[in-house]
């Protein structure tokens, strides 16, 4: 007699992970412990799930084995990880050698005090696409928006809420982003490709974001930054450049880690000795997403091999609606819902799209939807969620540095809930023109 397995079975190690991820996060809420969510290192959450993952898959231990680390050492996995020292290294340089106190120095010194709150938003949009990261743009700008708010009379929910979508706006373009490298990498996308397409999404965005703060708020007066030299700014501009042109990504981040460091020798106190240390510094910053990646690699091989995507693809199948029209729609649609479910369960954009890009990749390749189009569902909805959690680490700065409720400044971030309007309306346009 043959016994069923049960469809579930080849998914409770991701639930197990999710569910210790979890499970931490409101435990040290209900301890009162700041950045709850963030105390448990995601790789070590991976650990019973793998365990779990180890008892439930049949076979012998060796097979076992063998699949997880093709799983480990995935070609896309792999890949993933390297971009992600490159990235790491590069904003540690840049940093270092004075590019983000360079950029916001003179993207401050440009702004008119009638248009300090949208400017601030593009400012921070700004810097967020050099730097590939939120949480430093935040970190960054964070007492620049505190001094606006007070010197200016501005409601700091508006300014605060200005700086953290237009930080979600560059986390979600950033060629050197991790979000960014997640999903063009699972989707098999390039980043060129994957720009244009979000570009698209994000642009309009930003502009309805920027003339809704110009209506709210027309008045408030500049606050005093550290000063800055133009050309420390310069590796940002390049690897954008370089990589809008099509350049290897791997190439483009070592040029501009071998530029920023040329600067830094020729017109800064800086050595080769503290370049080393930089790169390497940088190297650590990613060693979290690093083995996240691995780990996932791994655990998703295990869930392949006993069906588990094949089971995913079938349920989503189920429930495609019967209107061809809708079909399409409902293509796109599940991509985004469900890295949206797995960002609002883990409270991480990055590990969400890791969780869910393997099914992402199928069910765009068995429907037809663009590995670009794919990639940039996933970056645009994850960061859509991420901004907007009062629970995720971008807000949990912002109000702490604000002294604001995390709550009352979910409520503020108008880029990320626009963002999400425009992006699911292009969903619906493109179901229509493809009928």
């Amino acid at each position: 007699m043959k016994i069923r397995t049960s469809p579930i079975l080849p998914f409770l190690p991701l639930l197990a992970f999710i569910a210790v991820f979890l499970g931490s996060g409101f435990y040290y809420i209900w301890q009162g412990v700041d950045f709850a969510f963030y105390q448990l290192p995601s790789p070590v959450a991976t650990l019973p799930a793998v365990i779990l993952a180890f008892v439930l898959m049949k076979g012998t231990f060796d097979k076992k084995l063998t699949t997880f680390i093709q799983g480990l050492g995935d070609y896309n996995v792999l890949t993933m990880c390297m971009i992600y020292l490159l990235a790491g290294a590069f904003g540690s340089v840049v940093k270092a050698i004075g590019g983000v106190d360079a950029t916001v120095y003179w993207g401050m010194k440009v702004i008119p005090d009638s248009l300090i709150v949208p400017g601030f938003f593009f400012l921070s949009a700004l810097i967020s696409t050099a730097i590939g990261t939120s949480m430093g743009t935040i970190s960054a700008l964070g007492p620049i928006a505190l001094g606006l708010a007070t010197s200016g009379g501005l409601d700091k929910t508006v300014v605060f809420g200005a700086l953290v979508g237009g930080a979600m706006f560059g986390d979600n373009l950033s060629f050197i982003s991790d979000t960014t490298i997640a999903a063009t990498r699972s989707q098999g996308a390039s980043m060129r490709d994957k720009f244009r397409v979000n570009f698209g999404l994000s642009l309009p965005a930003a502009i309805i974001t920027m003339t809704l703060l110009y209506f709210t708020v027309q008045t408030g007066s500049a606050v005093p930054v550290h000063p800055g030299d133009w050309y420390k700014a310069l590796p940002y501009v390049v690897v954008l450049i370089l990589a809008l042109l099509g350049m290897n990504v791997f190439l483009v981040l070592v040029l501009g880690i071998l530029l920023a460091g040329a600067l830094g020798l020729f017109f800064a106190d800086y050595t080769f000795l503290r370049l080393g240390q930089d790169i390497y510094a940088g190297f650590k910053e990613m060693q979290e997403i690093f083995l996240l990646s691995m780990m996932m690699g791994g655990l998703g091989q295990m869930m392949k091999e006993q069906g588990g995507i094949d089971t995913l693809k079938t349920v989503l199948k189920k429930m495609r609606f019967r209107s061809s029209k809708l079909e399409k729609l409902w293509a796109e649609f599940s991509i985004g819902l469900s890295v949206i479910i797995a960002n609002f369960a883990v409270a991480n954009n990055t590990v969400a799209i890791i969780i869910t890009g393997d099914l992402a990749r199928e069910v765009a390749k068995d429907e037809g939807v663009p590995p670009a189009r794919s990639a940039s569902i996933l970056d645009i909805f994850s960061c859509v969620v991420q901004g907007v959690i009062p629970y995720g680490a971008q807000i949990l700065l912002a109000s702490q540095m604000a002294k604001l409720s995390p709550l009352a400044l979910a409520g503020s971030i108008e880029y990320c809930y626009i963002l999400g309007a425009i992006t699911f309306a292009s969903m619906a346009w493109r179901s229509w023109r493809q009928r």
